[in-house]
C-alpha cells in the first residue's frame, strides 16, 4: 500500500507548442522512467500523426518513483495534455482526476490564448498552480517580462515561479521538487467502499477496452466484482496495472491514484467517459459529477470514393469513436456520392486528424464534403 500523502497527481498545461510534451520527457528521464536507450523524441506522443505533426491529441498518463532531496520516496502521476482548443475536452478531463497543474509559459512567446483557457479551468477544479517559464536558453528568451505579464492578466502569484529549458534540461529538478513541496496530496480513504471515475478508455486488439480509473476512495484488485454505475453492468478485473511510460501489471491501485484495469469488456459504449465504478457488494449511493459532454462544432459529410467500402468505412468510424467520444456521426445518402455519413467534430483540426486516421489505419479512400457549422437565422 502507498502512503496517499507521498501521491502527487497533477497535469501538465500550456499553449501549443510551449513545451509540454519535450518537458515530461525531461521528468520521465530524470526520474528513471525508462532507460536512455529506450528514450526517444516525445515518448508520451504515441500516435504517428502526433510524432509527425509535433502536437499532442490524446491526454496520456505516467507513474513516476521520484526521491527528493530530503530523502522521502514520492509517487508522481502525470497527466500530459495537449494543447489546441479543438482537444480541450481532454485538458477538462485530466484536470478533473488531478489536484494540481504545472502551467508552463514560453519565455520567449507570452501568455497566450490557450494558457488563459487552459489556467482557467485549472482555477476552477480548485487547482495549486506551479507557473514554469521554459524555453529560457533562447536569446528571445524574457522571463521578468513574462512573469509580469502573468500576475497581469492571469493574476496567479509567481513568486515561486521556476525557469526551464526542456531542450537543455536545466530547471526540471526545481519542478520537480516544486511538485513535491507545493501540490496538495489526493484526498481518499482506503477504508471506505469503492469509488472511482472513469478518466478515458480504448480499444486494444489484444486485450479488449482498457479503462484508465483515477481511485477516489477504496482498491482495486485483480479477480474483484466493479459495476458501472451509469448503466449498472457488472464485470470481473482481469488485470491491473499503471503506465511507467510502459505498461506495468501491478497487485491494486490504492485510494488517490491513477491507474488502468482491464476487464474483457469487447465494446467500448459500455464504458461512458466520466461513469463511476464502484462495487455491487457495498454500493454507494449517488455518483460522481462525471464531465460536461462535449458538442461537435463543425460537420461534414465522408464518402467512400469505392461504394463497396460502405461497410468498412461504418466499421472503421465506429472503431474510432470508441476512442474519441467528441466524434458523432449518423447515416447519410446523397444523389451525387451515394452512402455516406454525416460526421460532427470539434474543429477544423479534428476533422483533419480524423479523416487522416481513417485512411491510414483502415486503408479508406474518402471523399469529404466541404465543411460547415450550425447557425441561427432570424427573419425579419
Amino acid at each position: 500500500m502507498s502512503d496517499i500523502n507521498k501521491v502527487r497527481n497533477f497535469a501538465i498545461i500550456a499553449h501549443i507548442d510551449h513545451g509540454k510534451s519535450t518537458i515530461a520527457d525531461r521528468m520521465i528521464q530524470t526520474c528513471g522512467g525508462l532507460s536512455a536507450r529506450e528514450m526517444k523524441e516525445q515518448v508520451l506522443d504515441s500516435m504517428d500523426i502526433e510524432r509527425e505533426r509535433g502536437i499532442t491529441i490524446k491526454a496520456q498518463t505516467v507513474k513516476l518513483n521520484y526521491k527528493s532531496k530530503d530523502g522521502n520516496k514520492y509517487i508522481l502521476n502525470i497527466i500530459d495534455t495537449p494543447g489546441h482548443v479543438d482537444f480541450s475536452y481532454e485538458v477538462s478531463r485530466s484536470l478533473l482526476a488531478c489536484e494540481g497543474s504545472v502551467l508552463i509559459v514560453d519565455s520567449s512567446q507570452g501568455v497566450e490564448a490557450q494558457t488563459l483557457a487552459n489556467v482557467y479551468q485549472a482555477l476552477d477544479n480548485n487547482h495549486e498552480i506551479i507557473p514554469v517559464l521554459n524555453k529560457i536558453d533562447l536569446p528571445a528568451s524574457d522571463t521578468v517580462k513574462v512573469k509580469k505579464q502573468i500576475e497581469d492578466v492571469i493574476g496567479i502569484d509567481t513568486s515561486n515561479t521556476i525557469n526551464c529549458s526542456g531542450k537543455t534540461g536545466e530547471g526540471v529538478d526545481d519542478i520537480l521538487e516544486s511538485i513535491v513541496k507545493i501540490l496538495p496530496p489526493p484526498k481518499g480513504n482506503f477504508e471506505k467502499p469503492l469509488k472511482c471515475l472513469l478518466v478515458d478508455s480504448w480499444y486494444d486488439s489484444y486485450l479488449g477496452v482498457v479503462i484508465l480509473v483515477r481511485e477516489i476512495d477504496g482498491n482495486l484488485k485483480k479477480e474483484m466484482e466493479i459495476k458501472m454505475m451509469s448503466n449498472n453492468s457488472k464485470h470481473i478485473i482481469e488485470k491491473v496495472g499503471v503506465f511507467t511510460p510502459k505498461p506495468k501489471d501491478i497487485e491494486e491501485i490504492s485510494s488517490g491514484e491513477i491507474g488502468f484495469i482491464i476487464t474483457g469488456i469487447r465494446s467500448l459504449s459500455d464504458t461512458k467517459v466520466g461513469d463511476t465504478i464502484c462495487d455491487p457488494s457495498n454500493p454507494i449511493d449517488k455518483p460522481l459529477p462525471g464531465f460536461k459532454a462535449s458538442k461537435p462544432v463543425v460537420f461534414c459529410g465522408l464518402f467512400p470514393v469505392d461504394n463497396s467500402e460502405h461497410q468498412k468505412l461504418k466499421d472503421g468510424l465506429a472503431k474510432l469513436k470508441l476512442n474519441d467520444s467528441s466524434f458523432s456521426y449518423e447515416a447519410e445518402s446523397s444523389a451525387a456520392l451515394g452512402l455516406g455519413f454525416r460526421c460532427g467534430f470539434l474543429g477544423l483540426l479534428h476533422l483533419e486528424i480524423i479523416t487522416q486516421r481513417l485512411e491510414r489505419e483502415f486503408d479508406l479512400n474518402l471523399l469529404t464534403t466541404t465543411p460547415g457549422v450550425v447557425y441561427k437565422v432570424h427573419l425579419n
